[in-house]
């Protein structure tokens, strides 16, 4: 396949800082907040509002570096988008629940609700650096703003935020800037891609048999590609919010320009040093186990 195909119409905004995570800034609450249940993530089962016996005092994982050979892969896979710290440090001002046991509890209740907005602040980040999506840019614009607003509430208004709605309102956007994009690029590849199949929203390909595959500029939305078989298979300008990627083989996969890709999902596959990646992520460690 040719190199010189032209993909200028896309060009993924790089999130800021506080949309990665930083767990020195947060008070453990992925560990604490969460639910798990004993499977091959997870070593044991854990309710929601009931911190990890593995947590430790400073907010720490007592098991960092051991945990995939411990039997908790599902923590080396999991990304809070940075709302853990802004929980920590801005929602609460920076007092953590060891201080103020009576937070507790809301405090879980709330790091859900904020890990939504910031994922949906991830996507409007990337929207707005698609020249494609330029028509629509003032409307994504807005959206930000407002979903950094909404980030901004106290516990008890976040807790009262029918997150669902506004996802609605998000999504709107960020389905017609996927169009755009998606459209441009193919307007402007040197080589149009083969006839491809229609996978509608939410497909089932789980296990499917992709290998090498040609999914420029399709619509994988919410697939299920749990263990299928993607190793190199192009999937640039591919729309790929929501996929499950849990064990998708994506090794020699070019990803380079996916839509809407997130670490999380590269966390949960399988890939290798030949994977692409666009700029914005990073290979995970146990890629390389």
């Amino acid at each position: 396949m040719s190199e010189t195909q032209d993909y200028s119409t896309y060009s993924a905004a790089e999130p800021p800082l506080n949309l990665r995570a930083d767990c020195e800034q947060c008070f453990g609450l992925c560990c604490a907040a969460l639910p798990f249940a004993v499977s091959a993530d997870f070593a044991m089962d854990k309710a929601a509002g009931q911190p990890c016996h593995n947590l430790q005092a400073d907010f720490r994982c007592g098991i960092h570096t051991r945990l995939r050979e411990t039997g908790f892969r599902g923590c080396t896979v999991y990304d809070c988008f940075g709302a853990g710290q802004q929980v920590s440090s801005v929602t609460y001002g920076g007092v953590n629940w060891h201080q103020a046991p009576d937070t507790a509890s809301q405090m879980f209740e709330v790091f859900p609700v904020m890990r939504q907005l910031h994922e949906l602040l991830w996507y409007l980040t990337e929207a707005l650096g698609w020249p494609a999506a330029g028509p629509i840019h003032h409307a994504l614009a807005d959206m930000l703003k407002k979903t950094e607003q909404l980030t901004m509430l106290t516990p008890e208004s976040l807790l009262e935020l029918n997150v669902g709605a506004h996802r609605g309102e998000v999504n709107e956007l960020l389905l017609r800037a996927s169009e755009l994009t998606r459209e441009a690029v193919r307007r402007n590849l040197k080589q149009t891609p083969k006839r491809q199949k229609n996978y509608g929203r939410g497909a089932d390909l789980i296990g499917a048999k992709l290998k090498g595959a040609d999914l420029r500029c399709v619509s994988l939305r919410g697939a299920y590609l749990i263990a299928a078989d993607l190793s190199g298979a192009d999937l640039r300008a591919a729309d790929l919010i929501g996929a499950d990627f849990r064990d998708t083989n994506i090794c020699g996969a070019d990803l380079s320009s996916s839509l809407f890709l997130t670490q999380f999902q590269i966390n949960a596959a399988k890939g290798n040093a030949a994977t692409k990646l666009p700029a914005r992520l990073t290979a995970p460690t146990h890629w390389l186990d």
